[in-house]
């Protein structure tokens, strides 16, 4: 019997889909494919209580190698339980895929895409006219696609494959926001005499640029690699990558730009870098990107509550404070942070706002979708308020405490039963410094153990939890003082060394 559980990623499906050399045997095949656009179809049916024929599901892809072939494969499975398949004429982004079933007359919708990862990856991200697909979601499809009809290359059913535009709508939907924001007309240009750079990565948000900051008057002179290339040349398209951070700041500094912008490579996350009016930039990225956009949304709508994940700076915690909002400090992962949110909402509480420090971010004024490009456009409705008022945009981060330094080490665990070892290096960690001089076990923690360390002792928190999918300890650690991360390493060290399975190399570098 067929078993495809190992492609499951959380929320989603990821795989390897090319050979390269040296690399991994591919998992997520076109037979997968077929299989699970199969088992989509049949899911849909079941959760719409609508028969497959009544059912229209769109796929696009962005500009990964695999991409066409996949979505070919995808649609034939889907017209072959009965369903109508829609494949979006060039490429797709990821939030533009959730649109078209949420505004627009799709049932479903499939991404294909693996986000960040290396060119030989693949994926794919499934959404109703609702929400994204939950974990449960996935596992049941996944167990669907293993009972699929073995004659892939039968004759498709009596569904269709047809076209579809799913990115020009999409489009119009943030122009028209930008507009309404500023209260400006359709034909208003809000960004004349701006110079705003985007860097796509090669992925899929080159749009960004050339289909709304450049008809909305912006000089887009100096953006990076827009077109879209699934080998990745230039650099990894995440805004958490170094090397691509140091791209686009590097641009805005030599250009002289307004604002720079950065995609994944799905455009479900983003970061921005602005001028610091010295001849530098400054970074909107983590800390920084989360602790904007609070600011945005405080005045906007008053006190609100934002949820974040774990490794959050304490100086983004007292920012949130000071503005008089609420920082929820969850579980790592975009779903945790989105679905905490919304259960805070239930609750009564006014948490529109959740957001992890990887840059994806969601408003429950856009569905609680984690839409990277949605970001950006809050922050250029903002940026042309501030020209206004003769203000830099910065300002609005003024009060942000920035550490003076943070480090991260990934621990590897060497034993195959990885989960309840893991479980006893954070018991003993958690006993150790609950009575150790200088430091101070954080309550209420959803994630790992965080610890903090007075001014004696390192001045700052680490944090070490153990990863859901994969034998692995990452550990973060922040000081406000030069060399105080060494001071909280060396400390964390002495308890973490009777634990043999575990490799402290990586946290070792940093004593």
């Amino acid at each position: 019997m067929k078993d495809y559980s190992s492609l499951q990623n959380g929320s989603d499906v990821r795989g390897v889909a090319m050979e390269i050399p040296g690399g991994k045997p591919v998992d997520f095949t076109l037979r997968a494919a077929h299989d699970i656009g199969w088992a989509f179809a049949r899911w849909l049916s079941e959760k719409t209580g609508r028969p497959a024929g009544e059912l229209k599901i769109a796929i696009g892809d962005d500009s990964r190698l695999t991409g066409p072939s996949i979505e070919s494969s995808l649609s034939v499975g889907i017209c072959r339980y009965g369903a109508e398949a829609y494949i979006n004429k060039g490429t797709a982004s990821t939030p533009a895929m959730f649109m078209c079933c949420a505004e627009g007359d799709f049932d479903g919708g499939i991404m294909v895409t693996a986000s960040h990862l290396p060119y030989e990856r693949n994926g794919a991200k499934f959404f109703t006219k609702e929400s994204g697909l939950e974990k449960a979601d996935i596992k049941k499809i996944l167990a669907y696609a293993a009972e699929s009809p073995d004659d892939m290359g039968a004759e498709v059913g009596d569904g269709n494959i047809l076209n579809c535009d799913v990115m020009t709508p999409y489009i119009k939907g943030l122009k028209k926001k930008i507009l309404s924001a500023l209260g400006l007309s359709r034909l208003a240009k809000p960004f004349k005499g701006m110079k705003i750079i985007v860097d796509a990565g090669n992925g899929a948000g080159g749009f960004f640029a050339e289909r709304l900051l450049k008809p909305l008057g912006a000089d887009i002179t100096g953006s990076l690699y827009l077109e879209p290339d699934g080998y990745f040349h230039n650099h990894q398209p995440n805004p958490e990558n170094a090397e691509a951070m140091a791209a686009i700041t590097n641009a805005v500094i030599e250009t002289g730009a307004d604002m720079g912008i950065i995609f994944d490579t799905d455009v479900d996350r983003a970061g921005a870098v602005l001028p610091d009016g010295k001849g530098g930039a400054v970074a909107l990225d983590r800390n920084r990107l989360i602790a904007m956009m609070t600011a945005i949304l405080k005045n906007q709508y008053g006190p609100i509550t934002v949820v974040t994940d774990s490794i959050t700076s304490t100086g983004l915690a007292e920012f949130i404070e000071g503005l008089g909002c609420r920082h929820h400090r969850f579980k790592r992962g975009y779903r945790n942070v989105i679905n905490e949110a919304q259960r805070l909402m239930r609750e009564g509480e006014n948490a529109i706002f959740a957001m992890e420090t990887s840059g994806h971010g969601a408003l429950y004024e856009n569905y609680f979708l984690d839409d990277g490009a949605y970001i950006i456009v809050k922050l250029l409705v903002e940026l042309v308020r501030a020209r206004r008022e003769g203000k830099q945009l910065t300002h609005l981060i003024d009060g942000l405490r920035e550490p003076a330094e943070g480090s991260e080490a990934r621990l590897p665990v060497l034993c195959a039963d990885f989960a309840p070892y893991t479980q006893s290096v954070l018991e003993a960690v958690e006993a150790a410094f609950s009575d150790k001089e200088g430091f101070s076990v954080v309550p209420n923690n959803y994630e790992g153990v965080r610890v903090n360390a007075d001014k004696e002792h390192g001045d700052g928190w680490f944090l070490i939890r153990r990863s859901l999918h994969d034998p692995l300890m990452p550990t973060n650690i922040e000081s406000d003082s030069a060399g105080g991360v060494r001071i909280i390493a060396a400390k964390l060290l002495e308890v973490l060394r009777p634990f043999e399975m575990l490799d402290l190399s990586p946290l070792e570098r940093l004593v």
